[in-house]
């Protein structure tokens, strides 16, 4: 049941692609409690994804841009706050992309070009939306900007592959730039990072149907949906957050804290 913790809040959305993502789950929620907001994603994958059927949902614009790109950002915060009628305050970083994993290119063997798009597009492009709010003051004082992240930043999961270089560097900049954003407009930024979870994304990583049975039966909670993440997310963004800054949050069910459940040691014992 919404409660309206968003009202009067407006913000852009990155990475929404079909009913699967979480971002996509994040602009529902987002709207039922009372957020105005852009959605955005690179003109490539708005071809290849739903993105107008959430518009029409949320009642939202969309405004296409290369996360990667300087003068795509400018122009996408410089049109967000002409649509939205001033200042945001939340953005949500929902993106990530690695041709290497794409192509099966094991860690050991990635093609480099490949892998400083994964560096770019993955966590790079935060650092961008963030260096353009500041630069045109686009976010309103204690406004909040989430990443989403992955437990592969800390932990070696193979099938991964650079994607995890990505996520580290994307923690790094969360921490860094939260700092100065903080210190210069009470702005916070985070990353929440989930449990797998099933996307059009996560689904591209060879093994993942096994990982995710593995991950379920690690974790105390079970795995957290894409729909719990986006409530985390919501969270974040409203003012009951206030004071939450430059963290990685673990939305995992408990698996970053476990060890071994009792369920896992019993498919190792004695048949």
């Amino acid at each position: 049941m919404a409660n309206n913790i968003l009202k009067g809040k407006r913000g852009i959305i990155f990475g929404a692609l079909n009913n699967q993502s979480i971002a996509w789950k994040v602009a529902e929620m987002a709207h039922e409690e009372g957020a105005e907001f852009v959605l955005t994603n690179a003109p490539i994958a708005m071809r290849m994804g739903e993105i107008k059927v959430l518009a029409e949902k949320t009642n939202s614009e969309i405004i296409p841009a290369d996360a990667t790109s300087e003068e795509d950002l400018d122009n996408l915060i410089e049109k967000s706050m002409e649509i939205l009628g001033g200042k945001i305050d939340f953005i949500l970083h929902s993106i990530g992309m690695s041709p290497n994993v794409r192509k099966g290119k094991h860690y050991t063997d990635i093609n480099y070009k490949f892998y400083n798009q994964t560096l770019d597009v993955s966590a790079g492009s935060l650092h961008k939306v963030l260096a353009t709010a500041m630069k045109k003051d686009a976010i309103n004082d204690w406004g909040s900007v989430v990443a989403l992240t992955y437990i592969a930043a800390q932990r070696i999961f193979p099938d991964y592959g650079d994607m995890a270089d990505a996520k580290s560097l994307l923690e790094s900049i969360t921490r860094s730039f939260g700092y100065h954003y903080g210190i210069k407009k009470k702005v916070r930024v985070n990353t929440i990072s989930q449990s797998p979870t099933v996307t059009t994304a996560g689904q591209g990583i060879k093994g993942f149907t096994e990982f995710i049975n593995f991950s379920e039966q690690m974790s105390p909670l079970g795995n957290a949906s894409a729909e719990a993440c986006a409530a985390y997310c919501i969270s974040m963004f409203s003012d009951y957050t206030k004071y939450v800054t430059m963290q990685n949050l673990f939305h995992d069910g408990g698996f970053s804290n476990t060890g071994v459940t009792q369920e896992v040691i019993e498919k190792f014992g004695d048949e």
